[in-house]
């Protein structure tokens, strides 16, 4: 079923690898960065404020801590970061996979249990040298799952016994039994998206009713499924590349959906002028509380 919503682009801008929209409650806001162009972003929900950070770094993901800032990740660093006023800084606290100088991180999320999850991937989407990882509250690191070409978007299920993750090149979406202790097993695929033109799974997100959120790199579209992978709703989009999405709002009851230009033609890119911007809607569905990293 095709949902027609009011999508309404709140943030009209050029990133060109728009990623890893954040819901932070504690100050009413959604952030975001854009990898390649190594910025980081926050909209105020309420009052629509703006701001924006440089860095010298590519930031590939964000995510909140318990104790303020966000746990995020930089091409080959977990790191802290910390934005006061116009400064933004980051504290550097595990190295992984340097001597894979072609390999990144990229996507990344907290579990209930305020343990960081965080993908790495070939930087040119071609090798399967990338693998996911946990980032406990202790700061420790360790290789969970590999290999993948492109691994996107953790997330978690309602109940919090299923994680998700995408192999993105592949079309798939895998999921795990998910153990309180953080343990992962019996790896099958929920989802495959067998048509590159129908878009590459990317970023997720959950619903509070255990459905999951998909944006279609590629595709034009987000993508709701039922907790057994049956395709719910296809939400189209004015732009080729949604990259991520979260659920905001103090109602949780609102949709932002990260966009990108990386990929696209000069020509596809006069056509579809909004493309890298922050959109959002009110899909008629509600998501989880985010969890916050307790280290």
């Amino acid at each position: 079923m095709d949902l027609e919503l009011d999508l309404e682009c709140v943030w009209k801008m050029p990133s060109i690898l728009g990623e890893s929209p954040s819901w932070v409650a504690r100050e009413n806001a959604v952030y975001w960065v854009d990898l390649f162009g190594r910025k980081a972003h926050r909209l105020g929900f309420a009052d629509g404020s703006r701001k924006s950070w440089s860095f010298d770094a590519e930031v590939t993901c964000l995510a909140p801590r318990e104790r303020g800032g966000f746990i995020g990740t930089t091409r080959h660093e977990v790191a802290f970061f910390d934005f006061e006023g116009d400064i933004a800084t980051s504290r550097p606290i595990a190295t992984v996979e340097a001597d894979w100088p072609g390999n990144r991180f990229n996507d990344g999320k907290v579990d209930v249990h305020g343990r960081f999850w965080t993908g790495t991937m070939d930087a040119d989407c071609k090798s399967d040298t990338g693998a996911l990882y946990r980032v406990d509250p202790d700061l420790s690191v360790r290789k969970m799952d590999a290999p993948y070409i492109c691994g996107n978007g953790p997330a978690f299920s309602a109940d919090n016994r299923t994680l998700y993750h995408a192999e993105t090149m592949k079309g798939a979406i895998y999921a795990f039994d998910f153990d309180p202790d953080g343990e992962i097993r019996n790896k099958r695929v929920f989802v495959h998206f067998p048509d590159p033109a129908a878009g590459r799974p990317d970023g997720m997100t959950v619903d509070s009713e255990g459905c999951l959120w998909v944006c279609h790199f590629g595709g034009g579209r987000v993508t709701r499924h039922s907790p057994r992978g049956e395709l719910l709703v296809t939400m189209p989009l004015p732009v080729p590349n949604p990259t991520s999405c979260v659920f905001a709002g103090p109602d949780l009851d609102t949709l932002f959906i990260t966009t990108a230009t990386h990929g696209l033609s000069p020509e596809e890119r006069r056509k579809h002028p909004l493309a890298g911007s922050l959109f959002r809607c009110v899909p008629g569905a509600k998501g989880l509380p985010m969890p916050l990293f307790g280290g």
